[in-house]
């Protein structure tokens, strides 16, 4: 393959091949690689282990499998399913949350009106607005992604996941 040739393999929690970096002229330990499918596939369904930080701005990894609880934030996020099919529902909560980062687990059944849910499939993104609260099922087990700030539900396995 020359320079100029390139080829792109997605993976599945099914079938993945773990990534490794190659470093140029720098040193290897300012870096790290995470592989989100091996990740989810070490993972507890819903857990939401970090695999990439800038900041306080996080990619959440999650192994989506069953039926999660449900979670608000005070800000946006966006999940995005990597493998498999998620369904999202959403309700409109009645006393949001408004201050705090990162997502937060909602005491019982959120109270508010229900907003409707989303059917996402793989390569399929979606908004998790502030204000609501949402909840995931999957019927096969899968891999989303999610874009947020880190909060109290965020995992950090760095020393587990991290190429070396």
């Amino acid at each position: 393959m020359s320079i100029n040739e390139f080829q792109t393999v997605f993976g599945s929690l099914k079938d993945y091949t773990k990534g490794e970096l190659q470093i140029i002229n720098d040193n290897p330990k300012y870096y790290t690689f995470s592989n989100v499918f091996d990740v989810a596939n070490r993972s507890k369904p819903y857990e939401k282990v970090l695999v990439a930080m800038n900041l306080e701005y996080v990619i959440e990894t999650l192994r989506a499998e069953g039926t999660s609880d449900w979670y608000t934030a005070a800000h946006d996020e966006f999940c995005i399913v990597m493998d498999g099919e998620v369904e999202v529902e959403l309700v409109q909560l009645e006393a949001p949350v408004t201050a705090g980062k990162g997502s937060v687990k909602v005491s019982g059944e959120p109270k508010g009106r229900k907003m409707g849910w989303m059917k996402l499939k793989r390569g399929h993104q979606g908004l998790l607005p502030h204000g609501a609260a949402y909840r995931f099922k999957a019927k096969t087990v899968g891999v989303m992604l999610m874009q947020t700030i880190k909060g109290p539900l965020s995992v950090e396995k760095w020393a587990e996941i991290c190429y070396t």
